[in-house]
Formats: C-alpha cells, sequence, structure tokens
C-alpha cells in the first residue's frame, strides 16, 4: 500500500474545494454534510491554503473568532505542502508525519486535484474490519 502512487489511493476520497471569502461556519457546514476533514481553498483554479477542523478549533473557536464572520483567508493555512498524483503514499505519509498535519492536498500544475490524508492509511484495514463485523453479524442473525 505504501508503494502505490498516491492516485490510487486518492481516487477513493472525496474533496471539497471553497473559495477564501468562505466563512468558517459556511466551511464547517459543508464539511459535516460532505463528511469530510479539511477543505481546500482554491481561487482561479489555484491552491491557496487548506483549512482543517483543527483550524476550526485552534484558530477559530480558541481564539474566541466568531465563525460567522471569520473567512477562511484569515485562518487557513497558507501555500500548503502538496503532493503530486504519482508520488507514493508512503511519500504523503511520511511528510504528514514529519509535519504534524493529517490532510496532504495532491496538485497537478497548480491545480488541486485531490486530497490524502492520515486516515486513508486505515482504510483498507478499516473496510476489512468493517465487512468481518458485517459476515459475523450476518451468521449470528442466521444461527438465532
Amino acid at each position: 500500500m505504501f508503494s502505490q502512487p498516491i492516485r490510487s489511493m486518492m481516487e477513493r476520497r472525496k474533496f471539497v474545494t471553497v473559495p477564501p471569502g468562505t466563512t468558517v461556519r459556511q466551511a464547517s457546514e459543508l464539511m459535516a454534510k460532505k463528511q469530510v476533514g479539511a477543505v481546500l481553498v482554491v481561487e482561479d483554479g489555484r491552491l491557496l491554503g487548506i483549512f482543517s477542523e483543527r483550524d476550526a478549533v485552534f484558530r477559530v473557536v480558541a481564539c474566541g473568532l466568531d465563525p460567522a464572520a471569520t473567512q477562511l483567508a484569515q485562518v487557513m493555512t497558507p501555500d500548503p505542502k502538496t503532493v503530486k498524483p504519482n508520488n507514493t503514499f508512503g511519500y504523503a505519509m511520511t511528510l504528514m508525519h514529519e509535519n504534524g498535519f493529517r490532510h496532504l492536498p495532491v496538485v497537478d500544475d497548480g491545480k488541486p486535484i485531490g486530497i490524502v490524508s492520515a486516515r486513508s492509511a486505515l482504510d483498507p484495514d478499516l473496510e476489512e474490519f468493517v465487512c468481518e463485523e458485517r459476515r459475523r453479524k450476518h451468521f449470528k442473525e442466521e444461527a438465532a
């Protein structure tokens, strides 16, 4: 898995883009609706920054800012580190670990095309666990 190109890992992951004028409240509502932990802040097709659930807590709530009045441009991580789709997933995981973040934009020619997260490393194992749990539940129901 760690030697696979990011392109193959990110195809399963959804990503959300928003303009820099989006408020924290709007972004947070969108993140909740789409069930994602971060949004990519994009303008004219170019990645400007990233805003994550941790940013919402540490840069907005903890600082007493109003989520309805605070724009992402004020609290996002500007010019985030990125990876290319042909980099390996292991490279992406190392980059996230060494820099202490959990979401990494994937860009091609400066344009965002996806995102990988630390959770992606768990997804195959998590999917297997869920399938096994469903299988066991099915057999328990048949035995009853």
